[in-house]
C-alpha cells in the first residue's frame, strides 16, 4: 500500500510540473496560429471591403483583417516609408507599377480585379446650373481628388483636359485629398459638383450623378489592382485573403457595390 501512494505521489508530482509547460505550449500553438493582417486599401473601396473582410474572418477565423482606407497616392508612400502592410489594394494602376518596379509589391501576386467610372456629381437637393461636363464651368466651386496623390483626381484631370476644360476648373477647383472628401464637400453643399467614382456616388442620398464622364473623354480604363507586399511576414495569410478576394462570392458583393470585373 505504502508503494502504491509513493507512485501517485511521484505521478502527482510530474503532472505538477508538466502542466505549465504543456498549457504553455497549447497558448504558444494558438498564438502560432492566429495572424493579424493589414491591407492598404483605395479609400473608394471602404464599403464593399468592410463587408467581405466580416465575411472573410467568418470563413478564415484564425486571420484578422485591419483595413487601413486613404487615396492610394498616400499609401503608396506609406508603404515606401516602411507601413507594415500585407495588402495593397489600389484605385490606379500607376501606384502599383511603382511599387512593382521598387520591388515592394510582388509582382507575380498582384490581380487587375475591379473596374470602375468616374462621374460627375451635384447636390441631391436644390437646383443646380450644371447639367452636364459641358456645362461644368456654371459651378462656382469644384471639387476634385488632389491629381498629385489621389487617383480619382487624375483620372478627372486626364477627362478635363481632353475636354479642353482643365485649366479652367483649377481656378474653380477645391483640392481633396481622397475622393471620400469630394462626396463629402458635395453632399454638405461646400461644393456646387465634384468628381468622384461610380461606386461612391451610389453610397449616399446626398448627391446625385449629372452624368457619367464620356469613355472617349478618358485615355485609360479604371483599374483596380491588388497585390501582395513584399515586406509582408504574412505573405501565406495574405495570399488566402488575395485569393479570397477573387472568388466568386467576393466577386458579387463588389458587384452589389457598383464595381466591374475587370476582364
Amino acid at each position: 500500500m505504502k508503494k502504491i501512494r509513493q507512485v501517485l505521489i511521484c505521478i502527482t508530482i510530474i503532472s505538477l510540473i508538466l502542466m505549465p509547460a504543456c498549457t504553455k505550449k497549447s497558448k504558444d500553438s494558438k498564438d502560432k496560429e492566429e495572424v493579424n493582417l493589414l491591407v492598404a486599401a483605395a479609400a473608394s473601396m471602404e464599403y464593399s471591403l468592410d463587408k467581405l473582410v466580416n465575411m472573410f474572418e467568418v470563413e478564415y477565423p484564425l486571420i484578422n483583417v485591419e483595413v487601413t482606407y486613404d487615396s492610394s497616392g498616400k499609401l503608396q508612400r506609406q508603404i515606401e516609408e516602411g507601413l507594415e502592410a500585407d495588402v495593397f489594394f489600389s484605385a490606379g494602376m500607376k501606384q502599383m507599377i511603382e511599387l512593382k518596379e521598387q520591388g515592394l509589391v510582388d509582382s507575380d501576386s498582384v490581380v487587375e480585379l475591379l473596374e470602375n467610372k468616374l462621374v460627375l456629381i451635384g447636390p441631391a437637393i436644390g437646383d443646380s446650373k450644371v447639367t452636364s461636363f459641358k456645362t461644368v464651368l456654371d459651378a462656382n466651386i469644384i471639387a476634385i481628388g488632389d491629381p498629385s496623390s489621389v487617383p480619382a483626381g487624375q483620372y478627372a484631370a486626364n477627362i478635363l483636359t481632353n475636354m479642353g476644360i482643365y485649366e479652367e476648373v483649377l481656378e474653380k477647383a477645391s483640392l481633396a485629398s481622397n475622393v471620400t472628401q469630394v462626396l463629402n464637400w458635395v453632399g454638405e453643399g461646400s461644393a456646387d459638383v465634384g468628381l468622384v467614382y461610380s461606386t461612391d456616388a451610389i453610397t449616399t442620398e446626398k448627391v446625385r450623378v449629372v452624368e457619367e464622364a464620356p469613355k472617349e473623354s478618358l485615355d485609360t480604363r479604371i483599374i483596380y489592382p491588388l497585390g501582395l507586399v513584399s515586406t509582408s511576414n504574412n505573405k501565406e495569410a495574405a495570399s488566402i485573403f488575395i485569393e479570397y478576394l477573387q472568388s466568386s462570392a467576393a466577386l458579387r458583393v463588389f458587384e452589389e457595390f457598383g464595381f466591374s470585373i475587370a476582364n
